[in-house]
């Protein structure tokens, strides 16, 4: 997690101030592969929520002033700015606020995030996590769980991981990687370029690949969907895998850290209700004698999860 206050000035005392409705303006925003998500509270009035897709790679710049201006409109709407802005964020990024990965959009690589930021929030305190670990902190709050462990299957797969209601391994020490979990030895290789992690075998378009594979033709998101309810085997087949893998990695992470409840979230699962029986079935298959089960649940949050984690970094500043 990083977190970094913007220079003090005017800006700064007029965002303590609050807003209009008499409290202090809260933002929160989900930076994801395919579409960013935003979400705006406020003390006492109703939150506002908006959000857009990404599209084809274009530049970091590019990206960054679609986001001010996807900002701007809910700025606008009451005419009063932010007092701090939480984001939650796929990419790797280095001490020195960096970019150093992020393979959904290769162009982002060097950008210095943090001034980026920054620049586009003058006056907010900004403040950016992993997705995965703020989607974690989010789900430990709604579920009253001080160990949890998150697991989001979307776009890609994100982790994270509440240890006695702190993020594990901290601020400063790096993201819960989940998704670059090795589970298969030899398996597929992932956009990093390993080969056999989690997010290779279990994210929404490996699970959609492998699908296709088994039927031998395209299968997108509704095929799936539709292929499930009717009992088709290349569906089954298909999520069963997905169900496999990750309750393959949340053992893993069970034998090592004892987490007292499993969630699973993130678009992709969210509208995939199954897959939630297939990681549990898993579990019971892969329990250890002698040691309890796993339990796992939908995320409280559904595919919100990430934003309300952000939301909740927001007002934490």
């Amino acid at each position: 997690m990083r977190t970094r206050d913007s220079a003090p000035g005017r800006g700064t005392e007029a965002a303590a101030e609050g807003g209009a409705d008499g409290g202090p303006r809260y933002l929160g925003i989900d930076v994801g592969g395919t579409k960013v998500a935003l979400r705006a509270e406020s003390a006492t009035g109703p939150a506002e929520e908006t959000s857009f897709a990404w599209g084809p790679g274009r530049g970091a710049e590019h990206d960054l002033a679609r986001l001010a201006a996807c900002a701007g409109t809910l700025t606008a709407r009451t005419g009063e700015p932010f007092r701090a802005v939480g984001v939650a964020m796929p990419a790797t990024v280095g001490p020195d606020e960096r970019v150093t990965a992020w393979p959904s959009r290769p162009e982002w690589t060097g950008l210095p995030l943090g001034p980026a930021l920054r620049a586009l929030f003058p006056g907010a305190a900004v403040a950016w996590a992993d997705d995965g670990d703020l989607a974690a902190l989010a789900e430990a709050e709604a579920a009253g769980c001080e160990d949890l462990l998150y697991l989001g299957a979307g776009t890609g797969i994100g982790g994270g991981l509440v240890l006695g209601g702190r993020l594990c391994p901290g601020p400063d020490r790096g993201s819960f990687e989940l998704g670059h979990l090795v589970v298969e030895l030899d398996g597929p290789t992932c956009v990093c370029g390993r080969r056999g992690c989690l997010q290779a075998t279990a994210s929404g378009p490996a699970t959609l690949a492998r699908a296709a594979r088994l039927r031998g033709a395209p299968v997108d998101f509704d095929d799936l969907r539709t292929g499930l309810r009717e009992g088709r085997a290349w569906a089954v087949t298909a999520l069963d895998r997905t169900g496999h893998a990750l309750a393959a990695a949340a053992v893993g992470v069970a034998e090592l850290l004892h987490p007292r409840l499993a969630v699973l979230g993130g678009g992709f699962a969210a509208g995939i209700p199954e897959l939630v029986d297939r990681v549990a079935e898993h579990l019971a298959a892969l329990a250890r004698p002698g040691l309890s089960r796993l339990p796992v649940a939908p995320a409280r949050l559904g595919g919100l999860s990430s934003l309300r984690g952000a939301v909740l970094l927001a007002r934490r500043q």
